[in-house]
């Protein structure tokens, strides 16, 4: 019995402690300027995205091109290569995450 409280008190830390995470990389990815860059590959399947972009701050990067995760798989849907855009980025749970995605004006 003393066993079953544990392993339920064990559960209930460790979903507190995922959504303190999820709460955190929001609140971050509301406060992170966005960086310019340019649609390079599209992978609707796996929710990744190849950009080719130019300095982001918040992640101390140099302009370069790489993959990112998507956050929201739907926001591939209004893309396709060559696409200029701004975007925000994040390091969540190790992966670089694109939080949002607009046209560049």
């Amino acid at each position: 019995m003393k066993s079953i409280k544990t392993l339920a008190a064990l559960a209930l830390f460790a979903a507190a402690t995922a959504s303190v995470s999820s709460v955190a990389a929001q609140a971050q990815s509301a406060a992170v300027e966005m960086s310019d860059g340019e649609v390079r590959k599209i992978d609707k399947e796996a929710g990744k995205l190849t950009l080719k972009h130019g300095e982001i701050k918040n992640l101390d990067m140099p302009r370069m091109t790489m993959v990112f995760v998507v956050k929201d798989k739907a926001m591939l849907e209004k893309l396709k290569a060559g696409d200029k855009v701004k975007f925000r980025a994040i390091k969540d749970d190790g992966k670089f995450t694109v939080t949002e995605i607009v046209p560049a004006q």
